[in-house]
């Protein structure tokens, strides 16, 4: 699958896409938000939840970047 392929399905079928196909990564908490990141094929995902409310704020697919630089545990 590619990010365009992801990108184009309804958002519950990303939803079932990331969680039944693509690889946990790494997970950061920032505040009351945990942030969970899914490897797919080729591209990132990056899952916000809100812990207060135990629910999922956002679903976002990417290649590089700022959103994957959260991750990286190292400080120039």
């Amino acid at each position: 699958m590619t990010l365009y392929d992801f990108n184009s399905l309804p958002k519950n079928e990303q939803f079932d896409a990331t969680f039944n196909q693509a690889t946990f990564i790494d997970f950061k908490i920032i505040g009351h938000i945990r942030f969970a990141l899914y490897a797919l094929d080729m591209f990132f995902i990056e899952v916000e939840y809100n812990n207060s409310t135990n629910e999922i704020n956002t679903l976002k697919s990417f290649k590089t970047g700022f959103l994957l630089d959260k991750y990286s545990d190292f400080d120039i």
